[in-house]
């Protein structure tokens, strides 16, 4: 069977998402085509089509004449994002506990991976802190994949790009919001193994309003 090669364009695109725009220096500031083109290995027309994507998705804005600008999220952005997970982690939790279908392994292994970097304390370090973030979606991702909606999963994934955008500033904005978030991510594990509705719920909506305190804060 013929290896599939990833394209140039997919090859900047993986590097624009994953490593550009999660580095809060990044944030208001121009990007150099000529720079990036060298950086991932590719020419400068698949960084250009990759960008063209990006804008597209509403992420990176073309100012004629200047180039590619990483715009900051707003504070109604980062509020509207964190509604909109509330809406469909409240459903997805909802959902796993009328089913019996709660995910407890699974959010107690990621819970416990979470834990394991957090132990470092290096907030300001943008690898681990990416480390941190990236099992923090695979926690919520988890619970609501397992409520077995597959529109809902897909609208949750899509939100990927700017969860991980926002959950790396917050861990750069607070002192140990490592170990805060475990903590959080405990109580949701908690309430849901309790089959707790009230307290699942109370459990999300505290965890996302105390992730858009830090945000909005600074």
């Amino acid at each position: 069977m013929p290896v599939t090669r990833e394209s140039g364009r997919d090859r900047a695109l993986h590097y624009l998402r994953e490593t550009v725009l999660v580095d809060p220096s990044a944030q208001g500031t121009f990007l150099n085509e000529v720079e990036l083109a060298s950086r991932i290995g590719v020419s400068r027309t698949p960084v250009r089509e990759a960008l063209l994507l990006l804008v597209a998705d509403g992420l990176i804005e073309m100012l004629p004449g200047r180039g590619a600008y990483v715009p900051p999220m707003t504070g109604r952005q980062i509020r509207e994002l964190m509604e909109l997970r509330g809406v469909l982690e409240r459903h997805a939790a909802s959902r796993v506990l009328a089913e019996r279908a709660v995910p407890l392994a699974a959010l107690r292994e990621v819970l416990a991976e979470q834990e394991s970097l957090a132990t470092g304390g290096h907030d300001g370090d943008l690898e681990i802190a990416t480390a941190f973030i990236d099992r923090d979606m695979v926690f919520h991702q988890a619970l609501v994949d397992a409520a077995g909606n597959t529109m809902l999963t897909r609208t949750y994934a899509g939100l990927r790009v700017r969860q991980r955008r926002v959950g790396v500033a917050a861990l750069f904005r607070s002192a140990n919001r490592q170990r805060a978030v475990c903590g959080e991510h405990g109580r949701i594990v908690e309430a849901l193994a309790a089959g707790d509705e009230p307290a699942a719920m109370r459990a999300i909506d505290e965890h996302l309003a105390l992730t858009l305190r830090v945000l909005l804060e600074a």
